[in-house]
């Protein structure tokens, strides 16, 4: 057994790393904590080539091992999801008002580009509502699709180039870490605010109307719909209840019986096909229904030439690019993840930046706007029993066949129809039981959703957006200035030490304070950390007082201390001087590499000593209670010299 000054297991006190140690050590840390470089340790050449190519290019790590059992599969899953593309490009197109061929050329080439560059067997490629109905929204501010349809659907394009190349950059710089502050409670209530508005919007198309306002918010919206309601015709809105009807059956279908998806799945394509067979023999433009209109055929002509970079619109082409890429790599990489972990995998959320970066980058030179990873379309693969990204490859066909043959047919799609089709789509993003959680769990977090959900639906998409993302840095704002901090205490019947609050039936070791610290120490929270050390310093000297004894050391943990600044440091010298006027010692407990470098550059080892450093609380409580035992007898000593002195 050692003695305080020569513990078990002595401290580290290695000399501080150099600069560039530590700068490399950091930066690995911040842009590859998965060490993506590992592979390619002690290989020649030429393997390491191959292994290049195989990470750059997922394609070629499943593509030598394809077979056509594997096909099969694919073939299947690709055949259902571009049943259910069709109708989706379409409607989605009409939300951005684009023209609906657009919508289609968009689930032709980006398909391609993600088989070739993207990291998740499941993702199934497409366009989605939110961020078809924001790049609406934004660019509609400065050009209106009516007045001058040319320039809005190239400065479609333009936003599109700008959201790839700012999501190709991000996954070449590995910054996938901006995408974390889309919290889980900021995108359920983004996504439900959205799905209100969008839900709303469709009622033109129910009611067949004409006029309508520009505006996203809820009260806009309605006023539109009742400050027009001599535009109403009942007919439109029959038909598009009786669509909306059976979509929402065969949805309820899906969810009491999972085998049966497929019902799902093809029930946009149903309803469209019913709903062109139904305007052209009752000639349903004669009613009031209106339809989709002439679909030319041909596949996606080039537009790196239509790119429109003027200075009096690429303010607002930058601000929608970057909305809409970050919240398009959210859905996409959290729905690609989300799918992998079923099949216990992994997916690269760099990688799947850099895919979704190229396919909007190379979408944005034919004719295609803003694709990502949508839910409804990757669940479809997923059940379908895709396999790999082959299936986006033969939805990419299917699609492209369609572009040559099919396109005119579906001319005669009732407005209404694709109305219904979105819709449905979006009373499954109202996610209630999500909420209900979210409050039950975490108030907090709540608020959060609550205040994305709110002001999507009653002020815009941007201040929504803004507003829970702001929220949620308060929050970890909070989170870091006031960190975890716990006193300790010994569990009985072991050797652990843990929380009192947690554990009360823990004890206290007489004549020592215990305490942990959860998180790095610097300026932000040094106040706050002295304060409370200094608080339960005097509770814990009154309840010594009372119980006869006092309280000679404090021990603290930091254990789970990652990093320390300069402040950080001066506020542990300041606690140690104010605890000295009160003849109590302070120990510290276990520091980590870069904490101890700290303190050793800045003599603060050298200042408290280095037989104050533990490398584990039972060594720190040993070595206190063995100067504990040593002070008592020292003072029995004393009091024993005094009584002799007096009997002299």
């Amino acid at each position: 057994m050692g003695t305080p000054n020569e513990p078990e297991h002595p401290v580290s006190f290695a000399p501080p790393r150099g600069l560039s140690t530590v700068l490399k050590s950091d930066l690995k840390e911040t842009f590859f904590p998965d060490d993506p470089f590992q592979q390619f340790k002690n290989e020649t050449p030429s393997r390491c080539a191959k292994k290049a190519i195989r990470y750059f290019l997922p394609i070629f790590e499943w593509l030598p091992k394809y077979n056509l059992r594997l096909l099969r599969y694919d073939i299947l899953a690709g055949i259902t999801i571009t049943s259910l593309a069709i109708p989706q490009g379409i409607s989605y197109a009409k939300l951005a008002s684009l023209p609906p061929i657009i919508g289609l050329y968009s689930s032709f080439v980006p398909p391609l580009i993600y088989a070739i560059f993207g990291n998740s067997k499941h993702i199934a490629v497409g366009t989605v509502a939110a961020c078809s109905l924001l790049l609406q929204s934004t660019i509609s501010d400065v050009v209106s699709p009516k007045d001058d349809p040319a320039l809005y659907i190239h400065l479609f394009f333009t936003t599109t180039f700008i959201t790839g190349i700012f999501q190709t950059a991000l996954g070449f710089l590995r910054l996938g870490i901006l995408v974390d502050f889309l919290s889980h409670s900021t995108i359920t209530g983004f996504m439900g605010g959205t799905a209100i508005i969008i839900c709303l919007q469709q009622l033109k198309g129910f009611f067949g109307m004409h006029h309508f306002t520009t505006k996203t918010d809820v009260i806009s919206v309605v006023h539109a719909i009742f400050k027009n309601r001599n535009e109403w015709r009942w007919q439109s809105a029959v038909v598009g209840v009786t669509f909306l009807c059976f979509l929402q059956t065969t949805r309820y279908v899906r969810k009491k019986n999972p085998k049966l998806f497929w019902v799902s799945a093809i029930a946009p394509m149903v309803t469209v096909v019913i709903g062109c067979l139904f305007a052209y023999f009752a000639h349903a433009e004669d009613h009031g229904i209106q339809i989709v209109g002439h679909l030319k055929k041909g596949i996606n002509p080039p537009s790196i030439n239509l790119l429109n970079f003027d200075s009096k619109y690429l303010p607002a082409l930058i601000k929608a690019g970057i909305t809409t890429g970050l919240i398009a790599m959210a859905e996409g990489i959290a729905i690609g993840r989300s799918f992998a972990i079923m099949n216990n995998e992994q997916v690269d959320g760099n990688k799947e930046m850099i895919a979704f970066g190229l396919m909007n980058i190379v979408g944005s030179f034919t004719s295609c706007y803003l694709t990502t990873g949508p839910f409804s379309k990757t669940a479809v693969n997923f059940n379908a029993g895709c396999k790999t990204a082959m299936s986006n490859v033969v939805m990419a066909i299917g699609m492209g066949l369609t572009l040559l043959f099919l396109a005119p047919l579906f001319s005669y799609t009732p407005l209404v129809a694709l109305s219904a089709i979105i819709m449905s789509a979006m009373l499954g993003l109202i996610n209630y039981e999500e909420a209900y959680h979210l409050f039950k769990v975490d108030k907090f977090d709540f608020i959060i959703c609550m205040a994305a959900f709110f002001s999507v639906a009653f002020v815009s998409m941007d201040v929504g957006l803004v507003l829970s993302v702001g929220l949620s840095l308060i929050r970890a704002l909070v989170y870091m200035a006031r960190p975890s901090t716990c006193k300790l205490g010994k569990v009985a019947n072991s050797s652990m030490y843990r929380d009192i609050e947690q554990y009360p039936d823990s004890t206290n070791i007489q004549g020592i304070l215990l305490l942990q610290v959860g998180s790095p120490i610097y300026f932000a929270n040094s106040t706050y950390l002295r304060e409370k050390i200094l608080m339960w310093t005097r509770e814990e000297q009154a309840i010594s007082i009372s119980e006869g004894s006092s309280l000679e050391h404090v021990l603290l943990d930091l254990t789970g201390v990652t990093s320390i600044d300069m402040t950080g440091i001066e506020t542990l010298i300041e606690i140690r001087k104010t605890l000295q006027a009160f003849d109590i010692k302070m120990a510290i407990i276990n520091p980590r590499i870069r904490v101890m470098e700290k303190m050793i550059a800045s003599k603060f080892v050298d200042t408290i000593g280095k037989e104050y450093f533990f490398l584990s609380i039972d060594e720190a409580i040993e070595a206190s209670s063995f100067l504990l035992r040593e002070s008592k007898l020292q003072s029995r000593r004393n009091s024993s010299e005094d009584s002799s002195c007096i009997r002299c």
